[in-house]
Parts: C-alpha cells; sequence; structure tokens
C-alpha cells in the first residue's frame, strides 16, 4: 500500500508514534517475526505424528491405546475434547473421532477408548490389529462437549451409554487426580454388566470423593444384581439428580440413547440450553427418518460424478463421504457426525438427504453445499471437492 493512503488511515501516527516509542525503550519486537504462527501451530496443530506406547484391555470388547508423541509436545485440552485418528485400512484411508479418555492434567500422553462395533471398519482395527509400537496420524484436541463455567450450572448430571463414557471419564480423572470439588453425578447404562467400561475405577474414585456418585444402569443384569435396572428414565435421573434447576446435564452415547434420554429430560422441564449433547456419528436405519424419499430403498446405488470426472457408486443407506472413501477419494474430515464442516462438498446436480439438525451454514446451503458425512444420496449426483 502507497505511504500517502496509510497516512489516510485512521490511527496510522498513533501506530507510528507507538512504534518510535518502542525502538527507543528497547521493546521492539522485530526479531520475534513469524513466531507468533510457530506457537499456533504448536497449540493448534493440524496433525500430530503419534506413537502406540501402552495398551490396556478394558473388557472383552474394548481397549484403550495411550498415544505418545514423536515430537516433544503434546497440546492442552478440556477434559471432553477428542481427536481425530488418520488411519489406514485394507486400503481405504479414512479418519475417525475418539474422545481422550486421560485427563488434561495428564500430558504425557492422550487415551482414547475405543469399543469394537459390529462391521466397523476402524474400531476392529483399533481393537483387534493396533499394537505397541505402531505409528499414526492424529488431529489435535477440538471440540466443544465439555464444562464452561462462564455460564453453565458447576454441578453436572453426566449421562453416558456404552463407549460414550469416554469424555466422562476425562473429567472423572481430572476432578479426582487435582482434588477438585465439582460435583459430578454419573448415570451410565450399559447393556449387561460385562459391557460396562471403567468400572472398578469410577467405582472407587466414587467411595473417595463425596462429590462424585455413579449409578450404572444395566438392561440385561444378572440374577441377584441389585443396583438400576432397565434404561435410563425420568425416574432414575430424577433419583440421581435431585433438584435439576442448579444442574447441566451432559449426554454422550448412541443415536438411540439420544432417541429415548431427550425426552426424558423434557419431561423434568430442563431447558435444552442446559443439555449438552455430543456428536456420535449418525443413526443407523437412516431410512426410517422422517422425510426419507418413499421411492428410495437403503439398499439403492446412485451413481456419484466426483469434479466432472471420476464416478463412484454410493448405496443410499451410507454416509457420502464413506462411498468416496471405499472408492479412494479422500475428502478432509474431522467429527464425522456433521458438525464440524471440514467434509464439505457441493452439490452441482442430484439430491441427497440429511438428517435434521445437522448444523449447515445458511450460506453453505445457498450454494449447495451439504456435509458429506451426514448426506446420504436419495438420485443420481454430480458433486464439486
Amino acid at each position: 500500500m502507497k505511504k500517502e493512503v496509510l497516512e489516510q488511515i485512521d490511527g496510522f501516527q498513533d501506530i507510528r508514534r507507538e512504534i518510535v516509542a518502542a525502538r527507543k525503550y528497547g521493546s521492539d519486537f522485530i526479531q520475534e517475526k513469524g513466531r507468533v504462527q510457530q506457537f499456533i501451530q504448536m497449540l493448534h496443530p493440524k496433525k500430530l505424528a503419534m506413537r502406540v506406547d501402552g495398551i490396556i484391555d478394558e473388557t472383552p470388547s474394548t481397549r484403550t491405546l495411550r498415544l505418545v508423541p514423536e515430537q516433544a509436545f503434546l497440546p492442552p485440552f478440556i477434559a471432553g475434547q477428542y481427536i481425530t485418528v488418520f488411519v489406514t485400512v485394507g486400503g481405504v484411508k479414512t479418519a475417525r473421532p475418539y474422545s481422550i479418555s486421560s485427563p488434561p492434567n495428564q500430558r504425557g500422553y492422550y487415551a482414547i477408548t475405543v469399543r469394537r462395533i459390529p462391521g466397523g471398519l476402524v474400531s476392529a482395527y483399533l481393537v483387534d490389529r493396533i499394537k505397541k509400537g505402531d505409528k499414526m496420524e492424529i488431529s489435535g484436541p477440538q471440540g466443544h462437549f465439555y464444562h464452561n463455567p462462564v455460564f453453565q450450572p458447576e454441578k453436572r448430571v453426566l449421562i453416558a451409554g456404552g463407549s460414550g463414557i469416554t469424555p466422562f471419564m476425562s473429567m472423572i480423572r481430572e476432578a479426582s487426580d487435582c482434588g477438585l470439588d465439582h460435583d459430578i453425578r454419573l448415570i451410565y447404562g450399559n447393556r449387561s454388566i460385562e459391557d460396562v467400561i471403567f468400572h472398578k475405577e469410577i467405582d472407587h474414585i466414587s467411595s473417595e470423593m463425596a462429590n462424585i456418585s455413579y449409578t450404572p444402569v444395566i438392561e440385561d443384569p444378572p440374577e441377584g444384581y441389585r443396583g438400576e435396572k432397565g434404561v435410563i428414565t425420568t425416574e432414575v435421573i430424577k433419583r440421581v439428580a435431585g433438584r435439576t434447576e442448579d444442574k447441566t446435564f451432559f449426554l454422550c452415547g448412541p443415536p438411540a440413547m439420544y432417541d429415548f434420554c431427550l425426552p426424558e429430560l423434557e419431561k423434568l422441564q430442563i431447558p435444552r440450553k442446559r443439555i449438552r449433547k455430543e456428536m456420535y456419528g449418525m443413526p443407523d436405519h437412516i431410512w426410517e427418518f422422517p422425510g426419507w424419499p418413499e421411492d428410495v430403498d437403503g439398499s439403492d446405488f446412485f451413481t456419484v460424478r466426483v469434479n466432472g470426472g471420476e464416478s463412484v457408486q454410493a448405496r443410499a443407506a451410507d454416509p457420502l463421504i464413506k462411498s468416496l472413501e471405499n472408492k479412494g477419494v479422500s475428502v478432509p474430515c474431522n467429527c464425522r457426525s456433521g458438525e464440524c464442516s471440514m467434509c464439505r462438498v457441493r452439490i452441482a446436480s442430484g439430491h441427497v438427504f440429511q438428517p435434521p439438525g445437522v448444523p449447515v451454514r445458511r450460506s453453505d446451503t445457498a450454494f449447495g453445499y451439504v456435509h458429506s458425512c451426514a448426506a446420504f444420496p436419495v438420485s443420481d449426483l454430480e458433486i464439486t471437492i
């Protein structure tokens, strides 16, 4: 920009005087030029090279992986955040998000706890095939599923289902390790007692800390079981929570748990602003959702033309990103739950189905963009990545 133009900008002369004063009194930071970006990259890296340093079997279908950095620094995180794991399995380059189950006060490694999902590509690889010493890439910590004391009540009711316990484990471990007086009440639902992850550890912590309570709920309990049975109902929540008006409610688990528990919380007249729901992938049986085209079956296949060139066959019941990855078409992604928008693609022609609640920006919608992890083809498509 020309000097005479700069001098006409409001405040330019004030900035010039500050520069002169800084140089006079030895506060010239010219030598630090460029280091700001280095610090930003260190705290918010796009990818980190990691190594599996330890493996802990939690249940027959679940294991914890301790990941240590190849470099010397791990970015800080808030209990409840997640990382994205980038892997290549069976020739398919893909990524999956996993909540960090280790506490943020422990900075030597990140721990992720993975349950094998029937038919799951990545979960089966991490549970059955990964071994100590293997290397992988991950994203930096991200996500907004954490307690914010500025505008959320300090007392928390944590409602988990299955592997949805992982972000809550980070919160509980932090409170235990640091001796925090956080009022935490955990309700944890599972199908059987053998499926309960971290049971002994949580039970021990809750017995040692009066401000942390633990209520497992078992759908199919063994004979003689004396704890809560069945599913997480309004009555169970009320018994554990007591007064509800002074608490924040956090939910993390499979989509079916949300479908059941959210109406149960509404019965207690808890405002939605005090209910935090973690993303947890796309629901099964997407074709059963309201608004799904009646003339499209979940098993139907459609042709997707990518960037005006290669065509991919995509099944209606699969998120668009899955069909693209299976054919070697790489799409940047992080959350795979329709929230982060990193995987967005532009629909040039054709139609997709998106379940209710996917937060696509208005500007993206106006120009034909969708989140490919939450978009299901219901016709032939032409897309731009």
